[in-house]
C-alpha cells in the first residue's frame, strides 16, 4: 500500500480517541454500542491498551472496573451486564441470574471467562504513565485481583494436570465460531431449554454470524454450567478445550505478572515458573505437519488438526522453540502467502473457510495486533511492520470494523468496535517500537 493512501498519525489519534470515548459509559467502554452494549473481559483488556496513549487514568478505569466485578473464586467474568440494556444482548442477566450463584459479586456477571490478557494490558498502561500509576496506587490495587484471576485458571481449569488452562464454552476462547470447537461442539445436544433469541441479527448481517444450530448449542452448554452452579468440577461437562491462544496469552501475563511484582518490590519467581510450565506445555499443542499449534480436546483426549490464527498466536512467547515455523507458516500460502493483507483467522485453503463468517476465514485486529507484537519478539521486523500498517490502514477506512475479508480487506461484523480503534492507535504510536 502506497505511503499516500496511509492515513496521517493525527488522523489515526483523533479518530480514534473519538470512538473511544463515544463508546465510554463512566467506568468502562463497552465493545460496540449496537451490538455488545455491556461490558466484555479481554475487550477492555485491549481497549486498555489503546487508551492508554490518549487517557491513561481511564486506561486503569477500564480494568479496574471489570476486576471489581471478580468472582470469589477468582475468576474474571466473560461478560459484566449493564442491567439498562439486558434485552439487547442474548443470554443476559436474566439467562446466567449469576447474583443467585455462590461466590458471584454484586454486579451481574455471566459465569464463564475469557482469555487472560489482562495482566499483559496493565502492565503496558502503568508503562504509559508510571508516575500517574504510581500515585494512583494502580498496580498495587489490580495486583493480588490479577494473581487470584491467574490462581483460579490453575487450581479450576487444569483439567488434566498438564499445565494448561481448558475452556468450558466456545465463548470463553474468545473466538466463539472457530473450526477449532467444530467435533466437539457436535456432540453437544441442541435443545435448550432456554428460549434461544438472537439480537445480534439486528446489528450483523446473518451470513456473517453463527447460524441457529449452533446458538442452539452454544445456549446448551451455558444452560448446563449455570445450572451446576458454574461449577468446574463438573466431571461430565461435554466441552473442554487446551487453546492455544488462551494459554498463550495466559502465560505472557504470567511474565507481565512478575514485571508488576518487581515493580512492587514482590517476589517474581512463581509468576515466572508457571509462565515457564505453561509455555513447557504448549509444546505439546505443537502440529509438525501444518507448522501451527493446535487445540486439545480434553474430553476426547485427542488434538484438533486445524490450522487457525489461535495457533500463531504462541509467537508472543519470547523463547518459542518453534518460532521460525509459525513465522513460515504465516507467511504461507495458508495466510499472507495467499494473498491476504491481514492474517485470516482459519487457513483459506480449507474448503470450509468463508472470509465473511465469524472467525472461520475473516482478518481479526485482535489477533493480528497479537502477531505484530509476537514477530517483533521474535525480531521480524519488516513483517510486523507490513501488518502494523495494512492494520491500521483498514482499520481508519472502513470506520474500525469488527473484522474484515483478509484478502479484499472489505468490512464486516459491526462498525465502531472499540477494539479495533484501541490496537489500530496503539499500532500508530508504536510503529518500529518493540512492545
Amino acid at each position: 500500500m502506497d505511503d499516500d493512501e496511509r492515513p496521517g498519525a493525527e488522523e489515526i489519534r483523533s479518530a480514534a480517541a473519538a470512538l473511544l470515548e463515544e463508546n465510554w459509559t463512566g467506568d468502562h467502554t463497552v465493545p460496540a454500542t449496537g451490538l455488545y452494549p455491556h461490558q466484555w473481559s479481554w475487550d477492555s483488556g485491549f481497549i486498555a491498551v489503546g487508551l492508554r496513549h490518549v487517557a491513561p487514568q481511564r486506561a486503569q478505569r477500564e480494568l479496574e472496573s471489570l476486576l471489581a466485578a471478580q468472582w470469589a473464586d477468582g475468576r474474571l467474568p466473560q461478560i459484566v451486564f449493564d442491567l439498562d440494556r439486558d434485552d439487547d444482548y442474548a443470554p443476559g442477566d436474566s439467562f446466567w441470574r449469576s447474583r443467585t450463584i455462590a461466590g458471584a459479586p454484586e454486579r451481574p456477571t455471566a459465569g464463564l471467562i475469557q482469555p487472560p490478557n489482562h495482566a499483559w494490558a496493565a502492565l503496558l498502561v502503568h508503562r504509559a504513565d508510571p508516575t500517574l500509576s504510581r500515585e494512583r496506587r494502580f498496580l498495587k490495587g489490580v495486583y493480588p485481583r490479577l494473581v487470584a484471576w491467574h490462581g483460579y485458571l490453575a487450581a479450576r481449569r487444569d483439567h488434566r494436570g498438564a499445565g494448561l488452562a481448558a475452556v468450558v464454552h466456545p465463548w470463553e476462547s474468545g473466538t466463539d465460531n472457530s473450526p477449532l470447537w467444530d467435533e466437539a461442539l457436535a456432540a453437544v445436544p441442541d435443545t435448550p431449554a432456554w428460549q434461544v433469541t438472537r439480537p445480534d441479527l439486528a446489528h450483523a448481517d446473518a451470513a456473517e454470524r453463527p447460524g441457529r444450530k449452533e446458538y442452539a448449542r452454544y445456549f446448551w452448554l451455558a444452560e448446563r454450567y449455570r445450572d451446576h452452579g458454574c461449577d468446574d468440577t463438573d466431571e461430565d461437562h461435554p466441552f473442554a478445550m487446551e487453546d492455544p491462544c488462551f494459554n498463550a496469552l495466559w502465560a505472557v501475563s504470567e511474565l507481565a505478572l512478575a514485571e508488576i511484582a518487581t515493580e512492587l518490590g514482590r517476589d517474581d519467581a512463581p509468576h515466572r515458573a508457571r509462565a515457564a510450565r505453561i509455555a513447557a506445555a504448549l509444546e505439546g499443542l505443537f502440529l509438525p505437519e501444518l507448522g501451527i499449534y493446535g487445540a486439545h480436546d480434553v474430553v476426547r483426549d485427542t488434538l484438533v488438526r486445524k490450522a487457525t490464527v489461535n495457533g500463531l498466536v504462541p509467537l508472543v512467547l519470547p523463547g518459542l522453540p518453534h518460532a521460525a515455523e509459525l513465522v513460515d507458516t504465516m507467511r504461507g500460502p495458508g495466510f499472507l502467502g495467499g494473498g491476504a493483507l491481514l492474517v485470516p483467522s482459519y487457513d483459506l485453503r480449507a474448503p470450509d473457510a468463508d472470509t465473511a463468517l465469524y472467525w472461520r476465514g475473516p482478518a481479526w485486529f485482535n489477533m493480528n495486533w497479537m502477531l505484530v507484537a509476537g514477530l517483533r519478539e521474535h525480531l521480524e521486523g519488516p513483517l510486523a511492520d507490513s501488518i502494523a500498517r495494512q492494520l491500521v490502514t483498514l482499520a481508519v477506512r472502513h470506520g474500525f470494523p469488527e473484522y474484515v475479508d483478509p484478502i479484499t480487506g472489505e468490512p464486516h461484523g459491526t462498525r465502531d468496535f472499540s477494539w479495533t480503534a484501541a490496537l489500530a492507535l496503539d499500532l500508530a504510536i508504536t510503529e518500529r517500537s518493540p512492545q
